[in-house]
């Protein structure tokens, strides 16, 4: 299927742009594809949604993977901190610092890169139906569209306060300009977008279809949107949360991995606790370009990385909180495996990375700390340029504690605790009480929330939907956060120029 991306991608993108010119202009060749006679097989349709996928977190670009969505998305955490080298890119120190304007070229390509895979999305929701195929793949070509389309938008309604939904396939110029869309309504648009897709989705996909979306992964993508509006419409928090509940509750068939490390490494893709996890490869045949420079960008150049991003003093002190309290007798065993620090795990013969110690490579006395997570297991492939390692974009361990924190927010409180404590036994440490307050509950599962993903992008969502942005970015002394203009991010100076609905 991969091998049809880029050329389909490009057919898609062109012609979703141009296709009311070649129309007015009467210009069409017949021996040349265009979105008209393109669509016309079941592999046309699969090709299709071939390129769907292909602008998934961007990943089809190896540098703007990690230079796009990690600065965009990670570099307003207060568990990462920006790394020395990452200070010579002026984009990205706006980001880090708040001082960023709606020309930001970093979030701009963030916004353009979704309405891609959305303008393609629209293409195969509207194109395939009339294609003369399989009528049971043609179901689920359509629901994986929909899952997808949903996704994308999802991703822009986490980033921006207002969002344009874009759900039909452009053929005039008309349909271009369209305003604004309130929060109300792309949020009701999303939701709609994963419940339709559940119906035609496999509850998993088969071997050959691995990293395309299943029910499972609907169902907990409708459960997070359905418990973040909960806390954006009070009014209404009780049905959400009822709702988010019943969605969580339809996600089944994963286990926890018991090596946390493996699944972020590339030595257990696609494992039995990712639910929707994005997919890589070394494979290059017929031009495909399907790896990421990610472990370059973010381990330090002691370890021959780049330096970009570095775990917060906040995020050390958040998993050393606890103290050596693990059933090993040390911290929390994520600690050990999201980071490389200054520890005696590190500098004896058992936590070695890549054969050396800490000292070894930072020097004794050092207190700097790498990111470890996403690192290649080997340093013969820590030293290549571009590795393929998965990247997991829901675990069943996020299931577990968002519907903990769900039923902790329905007051119920005591159905809560034994799925915090999977997600903690699996990290080695003791039970919270059965008889844990809410309050305490709910410190605890931002407390998890942190340490189980870091790195994974999720802590600036999960501040904000608490409320807490300011309070948590001000504790680590980034006072440049103003929540009234840096919760969202300004529509792109691109778009408001070419939107004549936009002002």
């Amino acid at each position: 299927m991969k091998k049809y991306i880029l050329i389909i991608g490009f057919l898609l993108f062109t012609a979703s742009l141009f296709t009311a010119c070649d129309d007015k202009l009467n210009l069409d060749a017949p021996d040349k594809l265009t979105s008209k006679n393109y669509w016309r097989t079941q592999a046309d349709a699969e090709s299709g949604l071939a390129a769907v996928y292909s602008k998934l977190e961007g990943a089809t670009d190896i540098w703007e993977f990690a230079e796009v969505k990690y600065p965009v998305e990670a570099y307003r955490e207060d568990i990462c901190a920006i790394g020395t080298d990452a200070l010579n890119y002026p984009n990205w120190v706006e980001l880090y610092n708040f001082t960023y304007t709606n020309g930001n070229s970093q979030f701009s390509s963030f916004w353009q890169n979704h309405y891609t895979g959305i303008s393609y999305a629209n293409q195969v929701l509207t194109k395939v139906p009339a294609i003369n195929m399989d009528q049971a793949l043609r179901s689920q070509i359509l629901a994986e569209a929909h899952f997808l389309r949903a996704y994308y938008h999802m991703k822009l309604i986490l980033n921006w306060e207002k969002i344009i939904i874009r759900n039909e396939y452009i053929t005039d110029e008309a349909q271009i300009s369209k305003p604004l869309s309130g929060r109300t309504e792309a949020w009701d648009f999303i939701v709609k977008e994963f419940e339709n897709a559940i119906a035609n989705l496999p509850a998993k996909q088969p071997s050959e279809r691995k990293g395309r979306a299943n029910k499972n992964a609907a169902y907990a993508y409708l459960g997070y949107c359905l418990l973040t509006r909960a806390y954006e419409e009070p009014a209404k928090k009780a049905d959400y949360l009822s709702r988010a509940e019943a969605a969580f509750k339809n996600v089944s068939g994963y286990s926890l991995v018991p090596n946390f490390i493996s699944m972020f490494d590339g030595t257990n893709k696609n494992s039995e606790e990712s639910i929707f996890e994005l997919q890589f490869t070394d494979n290059t045949s017929n031009g495909a370009s399907y790896r990421t420079a990610l472990h370059k960008w973010i381990a330090t150049g002691e370890i021959g990385g780049w330096d970009e991003i570095a775990p917060s003093t906040m995020l050390i002190e958040e998993f050393k909180k606890e103290g050596r309290t693990s059933s090993k007798g040390m911290y929390d065993s994520r600690m050990y495996q999201t980071m490389f620090f200054n520890d005696p795990y590190f500098n004896d013969n058992a936590g070695r990375v890549y054969g050396s110690t800490y000292d070894d490579f930072f020097g004794k006395g050092s207190e700097k700390a790498s990111f470890r997570k996403f690192l290649p297991p080997t340093w013969a492939d820590m030293e290549k340029s571009r590795t393929a390692i998965n990247i997991p974009l829901m675990r069943y361990a996020d299931v577990l504690l968002l519907l903990a924190e769900t039923l902790n927010e329905q007051g119920k409180t005591a159905e809560a605790v034994p799925l915090i404590n999977q997600v903690r036994a699996r990290a080695d440490m003791p039970s919270i009480a059965a008889s844990s307050s809410a309050g305490a509950v709910r410190q605890q599962i931002e407390h998890e929330r942190i340490l189980e993903f870091a790195l994974e992008n999720t802590r600036f969502y999960d501040l904000r939907r608490w409320g807490k942005t300011k309070q948590a970015l001000a504790a680590v002394g980034r006072t440049g956060f103003n929540p009234e203009k840096n919760n969202f991010y300004p529509v792109p100076l691109l778009e408001v120029k070419s939107n004549d609905q936009i002002n």
